[in-house]
């Protein structure tokens, strides 16, 4: 029997980070950074290990990852939890935002690029990544902390941030000028869809969920709620709004109805798999010729960015 190319990919990735995450385990080190380095080793700048053939399919597969995490986060934290966070997240992620989309632009002209080049820096910067913050929270055992549900909020803000970001760079990009309707427009729909969207998700689904009830075993739920899920995500797609942030609100949504717990218990092998493809995904993506090449701008890069993130959300 032929045996497609994805299952032998899917082989070798798995095979790849479970050993890796034993290594690192067995010396008490991050799951995260055994993943990576199982990408740095199976990815296609490595050429004595097996090398994933189909990069393409692995890659959706890492997306799905992205949206598990972001949407059992969501069933954690729900709406009422992040409305008493107040407007500490908001402050936080535009600080952040503002700080370090200067630094990096500032960095960028220092080291002699574009001025487009050192925008790009500094938004990229200025964005944290949710999904790796969630496991080191999660690895350290900091999730129950109090100043926990504040970082989330913060950087769900962040999201709703790197939405417009990408707007108004891109159009930079495109015209070598800001306009700005684009980003006006992007604004009005956002305002206008979420509430929308929070509070019909607040009202309308819990009671669907309580009413389905009897007909809801584990395995109709877990079909149902992941439906769901991408359901959310392909909507926010189609109005150019972040897929990890529909996961989000999609968990904060369904963590109102008497199913959050029972939904986030299901899903959490879920999450556990396709999270770590993403991270292993990441690791493919490393050049190791590249970083060698490029380690002083990487090396300042990097100490600026811990740096001006520390101080700027603190």
């Amino acid at each position: 029997m032929h045996i497609p190319a994805l299952i032998r990919d899917l082989a070798v990735l798995l095979g790849a980070a479970s050993i890796s995450t034993l290594i690192f385990r067995a010396f008490g080190q991050s799951m995260i950074l055994g993943y990576i380095l199982a990408g740095v080793l199976i990815g296609s700048h490595v050429s004595f290990f097996p090398t994933i053939v189909e990069v393409e399919n692995v890659q959706v597969m890492a997306e799905l990852g992205v949206i598990f995490f972001l949407f059992t986060l969501g069933l954690e934290f729900s709406f009422r939890k992040l409305m008493r966070e107040g407007a500490a997240p908001v402050l936080i992620a535009a600080i952040e935002v503002l700080v370090m989309t200067y630094l990096g632009y500032l960095i960028g002209s220092a080291l002699g690029w574009s001025g487009i080049d050192s925008l790009f820096l500094g938004g990229m910067l200025a964005i944290s990544s949710t999904t790796i913050i969630i496991k080191s929270f999660e690895e350290l055992g900091l999730r129950e902390k109090r100043f926990v549900s504040t970082v989330f909020a913060a950087l769900i803000v962040e999201d709703v941030v790197a939405v417009l970001l990408l707007i108004a760079l891109s159009t930079i990009a495109a015209s070598r000028q800001f306009e700005g309707t684009e980003l006006l427009l992007a604004l009005g729909k956002l305002s206008l869809i979420l509430p929308i969207w929070i509070l019909g998700g607040l009202f309308i689904l819990p009671k669907l969920l309580k009413k389905l009830r009897r007909l809801l075993n584990s395995e109709t739920l877990l079909i149902v709620s992941i439906g769901l899920c991408l359901g959310f995500v392909m909507l926010s797609q189609s109005f150019g709004f972040s897929p990890a942030m529909a996961a989000f609100m999609t968990g904060a949504l369904l963590a109102e109805s008497s199913e959050g717990k029972r939904i986030e218990h299901l899903l959490t092998p879920v999450r556990d798999l396709f999270g770590a493809i993403f991270f292993v995904s990441v690791g493919m993506l490393l050049d190791p010729a590249s970083l060698a090449e490029h380690w002083k701008a990487i090396l300042i890069i990097t100490v600026v960015t811990v740096v001006g993130k520390i101080l700027s959300t603190g």
